[in-house]
């Protein structure tokens, strides 16, 4: 088990133009240039563990996929997807786990689909049971909670489901379903989620109608158009070093080609009201509007209540945790009992790791209240979960840290050290 000990920086000036591309609009590249017949073009795809464990499955379900000498993806459908020999590993991704279950459900064929231990503990009947209910065939362990999932696939009647919580990745599955259904249907949640896969999906041809927090989706009358897309930098793991020139006194941070997708940037909107200096800068808009950001450190971030559009941001709340850990006065977050069900119980993980750095902070059922004062050196355990390991690694560059377990940074952003050590000293243990 590799464990990295992160020092106290100094103030630093640092321009990212090499952060991990974004992952959730990775895996929907490598899944979605399925539902065309004709190549697909992707520039900047994420080559991490989770995303190359996509673009995989894509070459079992029979895409050709070739990559040239700038790292530029085509992926080259076959004339009908086939029913894969094997199983379909998914390793540490919830996300490629939950849209393959409505992806396949209403494809001909026999699916088996896993991953690595961690995902294998987390629940799955939160799209698994809303798929079901639609008429797709999918069983696993513990009644159908736990991977690996065995799906029976075949032609799903049109549906209207009205999701208990706003869940992209819920949202996202049930789409895929009603585009092989054999009428309209609608997906409906109680507010907007994340919604890559509606643009996306609108690039490519899609018949999707969207008004307010519902979408009615037309069955697919044949293949869609190929992407030609270029990733943007993933705002979620941007959003480590947006918090690291929030909290060290005369640090700056500039982001290169980010999403500034409403629905992605939420995280950055807190951190401002916090008293974070933040600046956008849009350059296009195509599948998603692209720029870059500049985070500023400002002296003193006070306490912030969040409680309000919790999808848009539920992955960079470990982070703005270490924020919170050193702003004046209390901050609550509510409503994330999503977070539950992560790759770790990440309530349960941000509050055991800010005890043990001497922050004040109380565990609620669905978020935590700290209290802002002073991080102090502490060994973390990351509990096999990427984001609590990289939180607590930006927190050490106030006082220095030992995160333990950190593998699991590899799925996800591969070189977050490696930036990281531009600023501070990082080694491993």
């Amino acid at each position: 088990m590799r464990s990295v000990t992160v020092e106290q920086a100094r103030p630093f000036s640092l321009l990212c133009d090499d952060i991990a591309s974004d992952k959730s609009i990775s895996h929907r590249s490598a899944m979605f240039a399925l539902l065309s017949d004709q190549p697909s073009t992707i520039k900047n795809f994420l080559k991490a563990e989770d995303t190359l464990n996509t673009l995989h499955i894509t070459k079992q379900l029979g895409a050709r996929v070739k990559e040239d000498e700038r790292g530029v993806l085509t992926i080259t459908p076959p004339k009908t997807l086939q029913e894969p020999d094997d199983i379909l590993d998914c390793g540490n991704s919830g996300t490629a786990i939950r849209l393959f279950c409505g992806f396949l459900s209403g494809l001909e064929g026999h699916f088996v689909l896993t991953g690595d231990k961690y995902l294998r503990r987390r629940p799955m009947k939160r799209v698994a049971d809303p798929l079901r209910s639609i008429g797709a065939q999918i069983d696993g362990r513990n009644n159908g909670d736990l991977a690996p999932l065995s799906i029976r696939g075949k032609s799903l009647q049109p549906f209207n489901y009205e999701s208990k919580i706003a869940s992209a990745q819920v949202k996202s599955a049930l789409i895929l379903a009603a585009l092989k259904a054999k009428g309209r249907s609608t997906v409906s949640e109680p507010h907007k989620s994340r919604d890559h896969t509606e643009r996306m999906l609108r690039g490519m041809g899609a018949k999707l109608e969207i008004e307010g927090n519902k979408v009615g989706v037309e069955p697919m009358q044949g293949p869609l158009k190929p992407l030609e897309l270029t990733v943007p930098t993933d705002p979620s793991s941007a959003f480590f070093f947006a918090v690291a020139a929030a909290i060290v006194p005369g640090a700056k941070v500039t982001i290169k080609d980010i999403t500034l997708n409403k629905t992605r940037i939420g995280a950055y909107k807190v951190l401002e009201r916090m008293g974070a200096d933040i600046q956008y800068i849009q350059k296009e808009d195509i599948y998603e509007p692209m720029g870059d950001i500049t985070v500023t450190y400002s002296d003193g971030l006070k306490g912030v209540e969040v409680s309000e559009n919790i999808s848009w941001l539920i992955d960079e709340l470990p982070a703005l945790a270490i924020a919170m850990a050193v702003a004046q006065g209390t901050s609550s977050v509510r409503n994330a009992e999503e977070l539950r069900v992560k790759e770790s119980d990440r309530i349960a993980t941000v509050v055991a790791g800010l005890q043990r750095c001497g922050v004040e902070v109380a565990e609620c059922e669905d978020g935590y209240d700290i209290t802002g004062g002073e991080l102090k050196s502490a060994v973390i355990d990351s509990h096999g979960d990427h984001r609590i390991a990289m939180s607590f690694a930006v927190g050490g560059l106030l006082c220095g840290m030992r995160i333990e377990d950190t593998e699991c940074i590899d799925t996800s952003f591969p070189n977050f050290f490696e930036i990281l050590g531009r600023v501070t000293a990082v080694k491993e243990a």
